[in-house]
């Protein structure tokens, strides 16, 4: 079973949003410890929340989702609510990222029970010195997540280029909790790091230069698309922790492999997450 944070991570949702759903009734978890009030959940779970997650874009009260999901929904019909729904926001440019993620979480949905963790892999992965900016968010959503890489992402750029540092490797993304905020704590720190040269000095502060640890076992898998749909690999991975007797330990890191700035759909990443068994 997983975290409240691990699942929250694993469904690119927030803390927040997880709390309300089980207060609401919507999406209760797996288990509660009955001391610390803790939550688990079930990777099969996934399949739950990500209905939500169509039927509330859609623009449905949270009341009218409830009782769609209680009548259990099918896919046809899901499609059918998007395709109206599309209707009316198509025209706006703005929204053409949302109904991308609305069509993946559909296809997540249509591949309950059939979906595929054969390319996940288990392997070990090397310490790496690394130059990187971080920023606090307010949760693991896409919506503020994906607000501040990009701009993190320039200034590392700018700042390498200034002191002359030598680039050895890929852009490696990860997010961890903010300290303080408690074991299901809402808050997240996004880090944006580079590789560089294992001789790389600490530098004069304007970037923090640091060995970011290695992970003696780690679950990957490529992730191929805008980074808007990452939760779609993510809960492959979620699969196969669940199906294979692991537990996840540390934080998820995104390497990018393959970066086409016109076209995200070229895209490739890497996701990795350290696992150990219980």
């Amino acid at each position: 079973m997983f975290s409240l944070r691990d699942f929250a991570a694993f469904g690119r949702v927030s803390v927040h949003m997880l709390r309300h759903y089980d207060a609401t009734g919507l999406l209760r978890p797996a288990a509660t410890d009955p001391v610390s009030g803790h939550r688990y959940y079930h990777a099969n779970q996934l399949h739950r929340l990500d209905q939500i997650i169509v039927l509330k874009d859609l623009g449905l009260p949270l009341v009218q989702v409830a009782d769609i999901l209680d009548n259990r929904v099918t896919v046809k019909e899901l499609r059918g609510m998007l395709r109206l729904r599309r209707a009316q926001l198509e025209q706006l440019s703005a929204n053409v990222a949302r109904l991308a993620g609305l069509d993946a979480r559909l296809r997540m949905i249509a591949q309950e029970g059939h979906i595929n963790t054969g390319d996940v892999t288990l392997k070990r992965i090397p310490q790496a010195r690394v130059a990187e900016l971080s920023e606090v968010v307010a949760s693991y959503e896409e919506s503020d997540t994906g607000l501040v890489i990009g701009p993190l992402y320039q200034e590392i750029w700018r700042r390498l280029n200034q002191s002359g540092a030598t680039v050895t490797g890929s852009p490696i993304a990860y997010y961890v909790p903010e300290p303080g905020t408690g074991g299901d704590g809402q808050e997240v720190r996004v880090h944006a790091a580079v590789e560089v040269a294992a001789d790389t000095p600490a530098g004069d502060g304007t970037i923090d230069i640091l060995d970011l640890p290695g992970i003696e076992s780690a679950v990957t898998i490529l992730h191929r698309g805008p980074m808007a749909e990452a939760f779609r690999s993510m809960q492959v991975l979620a699969r196969w922790i669940d199906d294979n007797g692991y537990m996840p330990v540390g934080y998820a890191r995104e390497v990018c492999l393959e970066f086409d700035p016109g076209n995200p759909a070229n895209w490739v990443h890497e996701f990795q997450l350290g696992v150990v068994r219980p």
